[in-house]
């Protein structure tokens, strides 16, 4: 016999002979009753450890200098794409007249047609072969006792009917449909914008302005400075040869401030499993609103909250535009707040809406007289936002570390083992003294 290692004490796992061991068929029934469950449970142990969730955190937003994205696809079926201007302005000061770069108007057909897509350009009531190139060489056009547009064609001239509008609107001049303009009338403005009045418009693409509070809104005819007053030209809107005139009913396809994120990732920040949440959904995406006053203006305030999604593996850095407005600048519209490694910089927001009509008075109508609303003011659709100082970092992560998973996988297997041998042990007990009272 080889001699006893010192170990042997130690041995908290003490083994029987061969000889001394029963196997039973309920032994083996349990056995592989057992091995399926640990299977299963490891499995689910295993799916546990593959599971990826969302860890949301709540923070002191310190940002400065930032900049952010508005994405915006409202449709106006009673307004034409000529009388409609988006205004962007801030508290800082910034002001984004006449909005193009970004932005599509969408002509539409009237009402009674289906309000179709007739265009994806707005109706050209400048045409460049109007332009007065066929004139003498010498002609300088007359601006009506408004200085000439710095953006001319010849210095100190108007030679277009849009050189008069912009030197009308330098000096905040209302400017109508151009009559007794000569060079409106060379161009036939006048016309071609009737042969549009009855048309809708579709207002569609991206704004970059400033994280601050401010507001941009669309409203009709061209804005300008008039003192510390934002002012539009109203005239070809109320003097519209329309029957009922131009009215400010709109839909709000979708707005949503920053990126949009994966379906799947809105799913697991908001799922069936949480049914009372509202990650990221855009509460103004299809409102509907309807009215046949023309002298009517609509207000959101929207409250926004900058959020933060940073799937696994994201290193810090890895967003597009950081916190550098100027880095910002040069990242294509569209693409800011996007991160190489999946990583998005968006914003959520909530709503509240209000409307008046600019005639003042009571809504006495609607069973509430006590109410009263101010008169006058700029017909249009204008959104107000504010910017929160919390942020939101929703951060993946996996629901068990490793260690974790290997300890479950412990915990399993011993767990399921044992209540299988005491399973087995009552059975085999059971079986025995039954067996023995069948002897007596």
């Amino acid at each position: 016999m080889p001699p006893k290692s010192r170990f042997v004490r130690l041995d908290a796992f003490t083994k029987t002979v061969e000889d001394a061991r029963v196997r039973t068929t309920s032994g083996g029934i349990v056995t592989i009753a057992s091995l399926l469950i640990v299977l299963y449970l490891v499995w689910g142990e295993w799916s546990d450890y593959r599971r990826v969730i969302v860890h949301p955190e709540l923070i002191v937003d310190k940002g400065r200098g930032e900049r952010m994205e508005i994405h915006l696809n409202v449709s106006f079926p009673r307004i034409p794409c000529e009388l409609l201007s988006l205004d962007v302005m801030d508290v800082s000061g910034e002001q984004q007249t006449g909005v193009m770069h970004g932005v599509s108007k969408v002509r539409l057909a009237p009402v009674k047609e289906g309000s179709r897509v007739i265009d994806i350009k707005a109706l050209e009531l400048h045409s460049a072969d109007d332009i007065a190139s066929h004139l003498d060489p010498q002609y300088c056009g007359g601006c009506y006792g408004a200085p000439a547009p710095p953006t001319a064609i010849k210095m100190g001239c108007c030679n277009t009917c849009e050189e008069v509008r912009e030197a009308y609107a330098s000096v905040s001049w209302a400017f109508g449909r151009g009559e007794n303009v000569e060079q409106c009338e060379r161009e036939h403005y006048g016309e071609r914008l009737d042969a549009q009045r009855k048309e809708g418009c579709r207002i569609e693409g991206d704004l970059r302005v400033n994280k601050v509070i401010g507001n941009f809104h669309i409203a009709p005819g061209r804005s300008f400075s008039n003192g510390n007053m934002h002012v539009h030209d109203l005239n070809n809107y109320f003097e519209s040869p329309v029957e009922g005139g131009h009215t400010f009913s709109h839909e709000i396809h979708h707005l949503r401030f920053g990126p949009q994120l994966p379906e799947e990732v809105s799913r697991n920040l908001g799922g069936k499993s949480m049914p009372w949440t509202n990650h990221h959904s855009n509460p103004l995406d299809n409102t509907l609103q309807q009215i046949d006053e023309p002298a009517y203006n609509f207000m959101y305030f929207v409250k926004v909250v900058s959020t933060s999604y940073l799937p696994l593996g994201w290193q810090s850095g890895g967003l597009l535009g950081g916190p550098d407005a100027a880095s910002t600048d040069i990242v294509p519209l569209g693409a800011h707040g996007r991160g190489d490694d999946g990583s998005l910089e968006t914003h959520q927001y909530s709503v509240t809406s209000h409307k008046r009509s600019l005639s003042g008075g009571s809504d006495a109508a609607e069973g509430h007289k006590e109410r009263l609303h101010a008169r006058g003011g700029i017909p249009g659709v204008f959104f107000s936002y504010d910017i929160s100082p919390m942020k939101v970092i929703n951060r993946e992560e996996r629901s068990k570390t490793f260690v974790g998973f290997l300890t479950g996988v412990c915990a399993v297997i011993g767990g399921t083992l044992t209540v299988a041998a005491a399973v087995d042990r009552g059975v085999y007990e059971g079986a025995t003294r039954i067996k023995k009272l069948h002897k007596r």
